[in-house]
């Protein structure tokens, strides 16, 4: 089995938050390559958590959320995965299902392993909801 933090393996990660480009987060992507803007096949939706935002599974949704598409290496698929707190259960790194033209590749994302029953749903893009606050 592949060592998923090696140097030299690849992967191709959907954010769609603090993570995209402009956001306080975006510098853990320095030196990684950004393949281009994304949006899910509908069935997620996002939830303000705090200052960022939580995606999680909805079959409700019918509209997807917004975000974009990184290839980065394996040290920074481990600074991901520290950022957003897989060893805490705060989020799960999951494959996800994206429209075209990512519609035939393997790219994950972080979703939300919280209760979100206490959190408020915005909109499926964070970029505008932020813009309009």
């Amino acid at each position: 089995m592949t060592d998923p933090y090696a140097p030299a393996t690849r992967h191709l990660v959907f954010v769609y938050g603090t993570l995209k480009r402009g956001f306080s987060n975006a510098h853990y992507l320095n030196g990684q390559s950004l393949v281009g803007p994304a949006h899910t096949s509908p069935g997620f939706r996002l939830y303000r958590i705090t200052d960022y935002p939580g995606m999680v599974a909805d079959t409700t949704d019918t509209e997807g959320i917004t975000g974009e598409v990184w290839e980065v290496d394996g040290p920074c698929l481990r600074r991901l995965d520290t950022l957003e707190g897989l060893k805490e259960g705060l989020y799960t790194r999951e494959p996800i299902t994206l429209q075209p033209p990512f519609d035939d590749r393997i790219v994950h994302t972080y979703l939300y392993a919280r209760d979100i029953s206490d959190r408020t749903p915005i909109p499926g893009d964070w970029q505008e909801f932020k813009r309009r606050r």
